[in-house]
């Protein structure tokens, strides 16, 4: 680069001053450097566009390297479970021969219950506690109203008449 020291630069302002003139220099030093301010910042996006090629080179190659592991990878889980089934097809025919010489029937001939759907208010007919839970744990089995509730805890000797305050009539 061009190599500008102080002495060089005092030279080139005196010459600036002799020729433009004193009016005329601070215009003409403002734009010069918006000049220079603008070369710089064009130099810096092509830096950062160079440099922005080059990142996307790398990541690019970077790509086809993971690709290449990815493909790799495929194959020997694909190869793996070839194996697999082989070995699995191989154990189910032996089950299969012994089961069918043990009883006869194949596994897929058995008669499993098919399913029956619960009903209508199947919730309240059944619930999601088992009753033998709840009469060990003491919880109501059945439902009751209000007032038989409040019969069953009165304790003894006491009628509702007894209990309820008089009105004044």
């Amino acid at each position: 680069m061009i190599d500008l020291g102080l002495s060089k630069l005092a030279l080139i302002g005196a010459v600036a001053l002799i020729v433009i003139g004193p009016e005329k220099l601070p215009r003409v030093a403002r734009t010069v450097g918006t000049l220079l301010g603008k070369a710089q910042r064009y130099v810096s996006d092509v830096k950062a566009e160079v440099n922005r090629s080059m990142e996307l080179e790398e990541l690019r190659k970077m790509k086809g390297t993971v690709e290449g592991a990815a493909r790799d990878v495929e194959n020997s889980i694909q190869s793996t479970s070839s194996g697999i089934e082989r070995e699995w097809s191989a154990a189910t025919s032996e089950l299969e021969s012994s089961f069918e010489s043990s009883s006869g029937v194949m596994p897929e001939l058995i008669a499993y219950p098919e399913y029956k759907h619960p009903g209508k208010n199947w919730r309240l007919k059944r619930g999601s506690v088992p009753a033998w839970y709840k009469s060990r744990q003491g919880l109501r089995t059945k439902a009751q109203s209000g007032a038989a509730r409040v019969a069953r805890h009165r304790p003894p000797g006491v009628s509702g008449a007894a209990r309820r305050p008089r009105q004044a009539g």
